[in-house]
């Protein structure tokens, strides 16, 4: 038996809001435990294809799709995908942390308690071992009771991806996750991401170049909605096969 590597298999994707195609025909596939980074100028279509691995576009009316997103082997837009579940399973994190006004403990009991988890001295363990992979535990241990909202933008931002690994998700998904931080706080969290890759799957989109190539293994870059470029990093930043690429690599648009 051949073992599957691919988390995600993107084929012939195409999302349209109302008649204005975002993203054109796009085929990708996402490896499992890999950092995937898509980078690519502002209005390219990047956040829109990362919204789509979780069905969050779905949240916007106008927003229909064309072709295949296979996650695990199984097309996520097919009618009976239980898009609650799905949304377990590929977690998100936004650009701006957005933590729940409640305590930092029941900020990620949260999704645990939605799903059955009652027994407090098993909420306990699943809050400590998320907030441990977060980076988080030591900085928050002794307020766990107080607001969410308390903490630091950095801290926050690992709050909000403790309350993802709470739900033990196979992917996460980061649009911008470091936009809104300063230095030391962007640091901590390439540094957790690059942590989590050995369990989880990650996809991130950012502005950072530098960022991308600092801590992925693959990069995507989207120009207009296209898919223009996919390959591993190194190669990619290096050595890139396409102009437009190396044009906006190097700084002369975008």
């Amino acid at each position: 038996m051949v073992e599957i590597t691919d988390i995600f298999e993107i084929k012939d994707f195409s999302i349209y809001y109302g008649d204005f195609m975002a993203v054109k025909n796009i085929t990708l596939n996402i490896e499992a435990n890999k950092i995937t980074a898509i980078i690519g100028p502002s209005g390219c279509g990047k956040s829109t294809l990362l919204r789509s691995l979780n069905r969050m576009n779905d949240l916007i009316l106008s927003s229909r799709v064309e072709g295949q997103v296979l996650f695990q082997g199984v097309d996520i837009y097919h009618k009976d995908t239980d898009v609650i579940e799905l949304r377990r399973r590929v977690g998100m994190v936004f650009q701006k942390p957005n933590p729940f006004p409640s305590s930092v403990y029941e900020n990620v009991a949260y999704g645990p308690k939605i799903r059955g988890v009652k027994r407090r001295s098993q909420l306990d363990e699943v809050v400590e071992n998320a907030l441990v992979r977060a980076d988080l535990w030591e900085e928050v241990k002794d307020k766990l009771n107080e607001s969410g909202l308390s903490l630091s933008g950095g801290q926050m931002q690992r709050l909000c991806i403790a309350r993802s690994l709470a739900q033990q998700p196979e992917v996460l998904l980061f649009d911008e996750p470091t936009s809104a931080l300063d230095p030391i706080s962007t640091a901590n969290i390439e540094n957790l991401l690059q942590e989590l890759q050995k369990t989880i799957t990650i996809v991130i989109v950012t502005h950072n170049m530098q960022q991308a190539a600092r801590i992925s293994n693959y990069t995507v870059f989207m120009y207009l909605g296209e898919l223009i470029e996919f390959g591993d990093t190194d190669t990619i930043f290096v050595n890139p096969q396409n102009k437009l690429t190396e044009e906006y690599i190097t700084g002369r648009f975008g």
